[in-house]
């Protein structure tokens, strides 16, 4: 069926029964791709649920290495990692859970001169990153390349999550047009995250470029998902597309080579 083995067919059965996927949505998964910016707390349960779900070719990018105060929530890190760059780590237990599909390691840190270039192979981009420079330049980069993502950041017990799709909803920039002052937003090492809350999160993430690949179900677009997981309340805030946005905008802006990316401290949301 649809140029799958016995061991596929049989690995992804309870998925291919679903409306929506099917075994043609199944093949679908097979020939796309995804990059996975960030092997952290968002960047471990998208990676572990895309390589699950069968993804032709996932992409992972970091340039840390594993810390034992990792390993409380990024769940595809275990305690001999300490020491090893996170992409290596991840992407072992990856091709453990499905030697079927293509993992890339990129081994460096997503920067204005390079992003273009690495986010183009890619069909979908999840943003895993816990910095705001690295939001943006992703926010950016796919705009400018055409290409549909997910963004999303974590922060004790609190998460955020939004859908872009280039040319036609609003980007991250429509809803915070720059990053914040330096010092406003404390960073996971000074106000602490909720170790499952990255699981929630990175799993919604999942959900939207699947969802997104294979064509079915609403998705995040011109809104954000504020998920407060102390007091269980998941609330959607809409934002509007903005003509006068830097990025997406009438007249869009040369972002990446003219904005100064890093005049925020580094920190998630």
């Amino acid at each position: 069926m649809f140029g799958f083995t016995e061991e596929e067919i049989r690995r992804y059965s309870r998925q291919i029964v679903l409306k929506g996927v099917g075994g043609v949505g199944q093949k679908k998964l097979r020939e796309s791709s995804v990059l996975v910016v960030g092997a952290g707390g968002l960047g471990c349960p998208a990676a572990f649920y895309l390589t699950a779900a069968g993804v032709g070719k996932l992409g992972i990018l970091d340039f840390d290495v594993v810390d034992i105060s990792n390993l409380q929530r990024q769940i595809l890190h275990f305690t001999k990692d300490v020491g090893k760059p996170k992409v290596i780590s991840a992407a072992e237990k990856l091709r453990e859970l499905n030697p079927n599909i293509t993992i890339d390691t990129i081994q460096t840190q997503l920067t204005p001169k390079n992003a273009r270039e690495i986010i183009k192979p890619y069909d979908y981009v999840i943003d895993g990153s816990d910095n705001f420079a690295t939001k943006y330049i992703i926010n950016d980069a796919c705009i400018i390349e055409d290409i549909p993502f997910t963004m999303a950041g974590i922060l004790a017990f609190n998460g955020q999550i939004m859908t872009v799709i280039p040319k036609k909803s609003a980007c991250y920039r429509c809803a915070y047009s720059d990053p914040p002052p330096p010092g406003v937003v404390p960073s996971c090492s000074q106000a602490g995250v909720f170790g499952a809350i990255p699981g929630i999160v990175g799993s919604i993430q999942t959900s939207e470029a699947i969802k997104y690949l294979l064509g079915f179900g609403e998705l995040l677009t011109n809104k954000i998902l504020v998920v407060d997981i102390g007091s269980l309340i998941f609330q959607l805030v809409t934002v509007k597309k903005s003509d006068d946005c830097k990025a997406c905008g009438n007249v869009p802006e040369d972002l990446l080579n003219v904005f100064d990316y890093y005049q925020g401290e580094s920190c998630e949301i």
